[in-house]
């Protein structure tokens, strides 16, 4: 049996394009949208990839940039220059 990860985002247009990067690229990843905030569930793992992000806001994106839209999150995280993993172990 697995745990959901979880993110929380800022309802912003960065949140938004992270928001699409993530449902992109996480087959399974359930949206659930609020009023200033979108929360994505996911089993197991999910994976934030600079480039998919890059590609959505047009420009280059660092993984720690999302501290910036960041409510909260629920998982462990591995970080590095291409992307930002949530999982538990």
């Amino acid at each position: 049996m697995s745990r959901d990860v979880s993110i929380t985002l800022q309802n912003t247009q960065e949140g938004a394009a992270i928001t699409e990067a993530i449902l992109a690229d996480n087959e399974g990843a359930v949206r659930r949208d609020f009023p200033a905030m979108i929360k994505i569930d996911r089993a197991s793992r999910l994976v934030i990839k600079a480039s998919s992000v890059s590609d959505r806001l047009g420009r280059q994106w660092d993984p720690q940039e999302v501290h910036l839209s960041l409510i909260s999150l629920s998982g462990s995280i591995d970080e590095d220059d291409d992307s930002l993993t949530l999982f538990w172990r």
